[in-house]
């Protein structure tokens, strides 16, 4: 079989054999099928789509590239969680420690920064001498001690995933609900989960702008959940505005750390707490008010930033910066971009401060990009906010002043202001099981 009938049967909107979609996923992971080829399969697979079989049979095999944890020797049931991503998106670095401390564990494998949405491993990296390329050995020792471990994809889990999460961040094919289906699943069913707890953005700062999509990638994902033995829920949450106030990586871990002292943004902490309330229901089949109490107490009593503490530790980190964020690294310069006329903040496009962040260093343009840990942007007047003439609302952290003027230009237009508030709108816009 040739590669290039495989990608002229995709472009014709025929539907792909298990055959074809694994060559695909072993091309991709022994290098023998080139990115070119590649990309142009992803690019026919966003503009033709695949039914729930090929996504399946896009997840078994990206699931089979590699090895699967084995995490038997723990007892009880093992909680994973995903975002399909959004901007200022940090729930997993305060979620994990918290259900953790609940009595949940958490098995975490995250990825890097996709477009203009932030990555948590590039997040955790930014805390000094962080690791996130544990063994699978040691990714186990750490989940047996601390009860959670956040780590990036190892050589020996899913791969295929690896070379095509590069290559869909870099040619424009993020947005696909098969392609981000098989790409979260394939992690989760690796990782050694059994149970799974999901947040599925909508909006301007996701990858699904509209909440149907976003319903459509949830029940996408629960399929896939369900073939794999895997009980998964999603919540399905709204990202319009970026999520809390800060968007960049050493800021958002700093902004965590003020969540779990129980002074963080309402919007993230009700969202952490909500998502931690259901991983414990279903690691323990309590109801929702005990499980909820169960959240609060560990939130409450210090256990949860102890958690983050021991969590930080085992993967070698420095974790004074949990007493001391101002040891995160800092951005040497800082500029303003300020309300135009008093009003309300109306508006705060999500994608549009997401780009800005990638211009000032926080996230990649290309693949293999390097990331400025300090750079991002802060949001000192959130939605609803009332504001004069002049008055700062967002405030940019950069080193390297080249993506200035541009990251400023994207910043201003992200903003806009009215004579009247915006209305309210929940975060969370409901659950799908």
């Amino acid at each position: 079989m040739h590669f290039t009938d495989v990608i002229a049967r995709k472009r014709d909107g025929g539907a792909l054999s298990r055959d074809a979609i694994g060559l695909f996923v072993r091309g991709a992971t022994d290098g023998t099928i080139p990115d070119y080829q590649i990309a142009a399969l992803l690019m026919a697979i966003v503009l033709r789509g695949m039914s729930a079989d090929e996504t399946w049979a896009l997840t078994e095999a990206m699931l089979q590239s590699g090895e699967r944890v084995d995490l038997s020797r723990l007892p009880g049931v093992k909680v994973g969680k995903h975002s399909t991503g959004g901007v200022g998106d940090k729930v997993s670095i305060a979620l994990a420690p918290l259900a953790a401390a609940a009595g949940v564990i958490v098995p975490k494998m995250s990825g890097r920064g996709l477009g203009h949405t932030g990555g948590t491993l590039d997040k955790l990296e930014s805390i000094p001498g962080y690791r996130t390329n544990l063994t699978i050995q040691e990714f186990t020792t750490v989940l047996e001690e601390v009860g959670t471990s956040i780590i990036g994809q190892t050589e020996a889990l899913v791969p295929a995933d690896r070379t095509l999460y590069a290559l869909r961040d870099v040619t424009a094919t993020v947005e696909s609900v098969p392609l981000i289906a098989a790409s979260v699943m394939s992690k989760k069913l690796a990782e050694g989960s059994s149970a799974l707890v999901l947040d599925v953005k909508c909006g301007s700062g996701a990858f699904m702008k509209s909440e149907p999509d976003a319903r459509a990638l949830a029940d996408a994902l629960i399929a896939i959940g369900r073939v794999g033995g895997v009980p998964t829920h999603a919540v399905l949450t709204r990202m319009e505005a970026p999520l809390g106030y800060s968007v960049g990586n050493a800021l958002e871990i700093a902004e965590c750390i003020r969540m779990l002292r129980g002074d963080g943004p309402a919007d993230l902490t009700v969202l952490v707490r909500a998502l931690a309330t259901r991983m414990v229901r279903l690691a323990t089949g309590t109801d929702e008010e005990r499980a909820g109490l169960e959240v609060a107490r560990a939130l409450d009593s210090g256990a949860a930033l102890e958690r983050l503490r021991a969590l930080i530790a085992r993967h070698g980190g420095d974790a004074a910066i949990v007493d001391r964020p101002d040891k995160l690294p800092q951005a040497s310069c800082t500029s303003v971009v300020a309300a135009p006329r008093r009003g309300f903040v109306a508006r705060l496009d999500a994608a549009l401060v997401g780009q800005a962040a990638v211009r000032l260093g926080a996230g990649r343009a290309r693949a293999g990009d390097a990331i400025d840990h300090a750079a991002g942007i802060v949001i000192e007047r959130h939605l609803g906010d009332p504001v004069d003439a002049g008055d700062p609302v967002l405030r940019l952290h950069y080193n390297d002043a080249r993506g200035l003027e541009e990251a400023s230009r994207l910043a201003a237009s992200s903003l806009s202001v009215d004579d009247a508030p915006p209305p309210v709108r929940p975060l969370i816009l409901g659950w799908v099981e």
